[in-house]
């Protein structure tokens, strides 16, 4: 594998929560975490059960090549489902390892704070301070942009909206999109820019009618896009339960998204714990028909930019 890869690697795919079992096996039963590697600068997007297993992978390299575990890890919102496997992550045990968190303060308290408040007795027996990895916390605003160097994969700086980005070519941009279409605070939205190369990370958004354009234009020219896709069109609009206003797309708003922006391949995710496999399938199979370059995401799979 080339050294100037940009590769994303699907930890976790399932919404809401985890749902292991034999009808989950091939499109994976972990909840939301996507892994970008680039040289050797580690990005995560949240940190759903899915980081359990990276975890694991991260501490074999690490015993491997003896090098210390720099991460990156990138919150869309603090729901269950994007935060309960971190106290499981492993690396954050390891005094050598530094994890630098990035995410919305969207309530009255702190993102340190709402961090804490999920890792406290009688819940967990290991409080969020007490995890030994030197963790560096940051609350982003929307149009932040996250320089990192891709060759240690230390951040560099931190830019607020049209401030002058001062960068060099080799450096990793992660751009910041504040979502509304989520209850009760909504979500970031993030892509990651390196060598002209764009990879967009948009879970737990609901569509609007024509698209929601501010998405369209931060998707502009993506190489990959990930966007929530948990419900079909009759589930979303069932009558006896509807899940209209419960921020999640349907396959039909992903791919309006996708081909709005020119989007070079996408990725659907975020599926329902309620899906088997073979639903799945299908959710694949109707998606293909509007899109040619679409799938849905599955767990182990890397997509090279």
């Amino acid at each position: 594998m080339s050294t100037d890869a940009f590769n994303v690697k699907v930890f976790g795919c399932r919404g809401s929560y985890p749902k292991p079992g034999q009808d989950t096996v091939y499109f994976g039963g972990n909840t939301t975490c996507y892994a970008v590697k680039i040289r050797n600068c580690i990005i995560i997007f949240d940190a759903g059960t899915g980081i359990i297993d990276y975890g694991q992978e991260l501490l074999k390299e690490h015993q491997t090549d003896k090098k210390t575990i720099i991460a990156n890890l990138f919150l869309t919102h603090i729901h269950h489902d994007h935060i309960e496997g971190f106290p499981f992550f492993a690396p954050a045990y390891l005094y050598s390892t530094t994890i630098n968190i990035y995410g919305a303060c969207t309530s009255t308290c702190s993102l340190v704070e709402m961090l804490s408040r999920s890792m406290l007795p009688p819940y967990f027996p290991v409080e969020f301070v007490e995890t030994h990895a030197i963790k560096n916390v940051q609350e982003l605003s929307d149009s932040d942009t996250v320089l990192l160097d891709a060759a240690t994969g230390t951040p560099k700086g931190l830019y607020h909206g049209s401030q002058h980005l001062s960068c060099d070519p080799d450096d990793i941009q992660v751009k910041v999109l504040r979502g509304y279409a989520h209850p009760k605070g909504g979500i970031y939205i993030y892509a990651v820019i390196w060598r002209g190369k764009k990879f967009v990370f948009a879970t737990d958004t609901e569509g609007y009618i024509g698209s929601d354009q501010r998405l369209v234009q931060f998707c502009q020219g993506a190489d990959l896009l990930v966007h929530d896709a948990q419900f079909t069109c009759a589930t979303y609009a069932d009558p006896k339960l509807p899940k209209q206003g419960w921020g999640h797309s349907t396959v039909n708003m992903a791919v309006e998204v996708a081909q709005k922006a020119g989007v070079k391949k996408l990725i659907l995710t975020h599926h329902d714990p309620n899906d088997t496999d073979e639903i799945v399938r299908s959710k694949q199979t109707d998606a293909q028909k509007l899109f040619s370059a679409v799938e849905c995401a599955r767990e182990g799979t890397v997509y090279t930019l």
